[in-house]
């Protein structure tokens, strides 16, 4: 794994978080407890900073980034993510707060401004454009995306479920390493 300091900020990673060996994290970036990064992702706090919450999985292949603070925008957008959160193969997410227990389905690309409230699913390969908000209890999905219907009773104990299956798998991983 590849952890980087920049400007002198270095990613603060809770000890019982897994970090595949073949990520990238750069500058202001934490991640919170009993979290997992996979495989080639990408975690770059470079001109803003980047928020983990505890239980989450970004998968294989992901890139979380910013955007910087300038005239036009003082605060940038910094990326916010909750607890629980399952982030699907593929992902990108840019400057947007994503609540707790969502799932962000496989190739989808969630943009700048975007809020996604707590209890969220967002179906695989969607939109998500700038400055949308995605209300709690729904499954979005499409190019642009859009609200679909309300999540079944399921669906919603599902999302916890997906974050503490990759709490498992992460820990097999960690209980390996440590052999």
């Amino acid at each position: 794994m590849s952890i980087r300091s920049l400007k002198h900020v270095s990613a603060q990673i809770d000890p019982s978080a897994f970090i595949d060996e073949q990520c990238i994290i750069i500058g202001d970036v934490h991640i919170g407890a009993n979290s997992s990064i996979w495989p080639y992702s990408v975690i770059r706090g470079d001109v803003n900073h980047i928020r983990i919450g505890h239980s989450t999985s970004v998968q294989d292949g992901s890139i979380l980034h910013v955007t910087h603070k300038s005239a036009h925008n003082p605060q940038g957008y910094a990326l916010i993510i909750g607890d629980q959160v399952t982030i699907g193969h593929r992902v990108i997410l840019h400057g947007c707060t994503i609540g707790n227990r969502v799932l962000v389905g496989m190739g989808s690309t969630v943009m700048d401004d975007v809020v996604v409230d707590d209890e969220v699913m967002i179906a695989a390969n969607s939109l998500v454009t700038p400055g949308k908000r995605l209300v709690s209890g729904f499954l979005y999905a499409g190019s642009p995306a859009r609200q679909k219907r309300r999540l079944t009773d399921a669906e919603v104990a599902s999302l916890t479920y997906m974050a503490n299956n990759y709490v498992s798998l992460k820990n097999q991983y960690l209980a390996q390493e440590n052999q």
